[in-house]
């Protein structure tokens, strides 16, 4: 519960690499994601490049902290692995919450940077990347050991809860 309730978007990171191991610590929790029929629909591109990395900030409105980072995770769909149609949005999501979580677990700063459904977030992002047609990017996730305070929000509202009906 620590790591949930402590999750925090990081924008700002040290100048530390982030170790292949916990890279890889990262996937195998996004990787243990719930999805619809099991069919995990996801791939992931793990962005060490700086000048790809500088690129994405030149379409991507909200990804400066990219250019401060060494390290970045492309959560992406792919519509060819799909039983159940439609459901990667929701599968891909719930891989980058474990990604997310993960990287608090282990005292290093992220943030979620929405890619889909933005066509001109996806479009250049696609080619930059080489993704194949049927792959879908949905969120671009740096990651870094923070260097910024911020306190973690507690976002629990009584009032959105509803039992049984509204």
């Amino acid at each position: 519960m620590n790591a949930i309730l402590n999750r925090k978007s990081i924008r700002k990171y040290k100048d530390i690499k982030v170790s292949d191991e916990i890279v890889e610590e990262l996937l195998r929790a996004a990787m243990a994601a719930p999805s619809a029929g099991n069919q995990q629909p996801w791939d992931f591109v793990v962005l060490r490049d700086k000048e790809i990395m500088k690129k994405i900030t030149e379409f991507h409105p909200y990804s400066k902290m990219l250019l401060n980072t060494d390290t970045a995770i492309v959560i992406c769909g792919d519509e060819a692995k799909e039983i159940f149609k439609g459901y990667w949005v929701q599968d891909c999501s719930a891989a980058c919450e474990n990604i997310l979580i993960t990287a608090e677990d282990k005292g290093l700063g992220a943030v979620w940077l929405g890619v889909y459904p933005m066509e001109d977030r996806i479009a250049p992002l696609k080619e930059i990347l080489n993704l194949p047609e049927s792959v879908i990017p949905l969120s671009i996730i740096p990651i870094g050991y923070p260097d910024e305070e911020r306190k973690p929000q507690d976002r629990f509202n009584k009032e959105r809860i509803h039992y049984d009906r509204w």
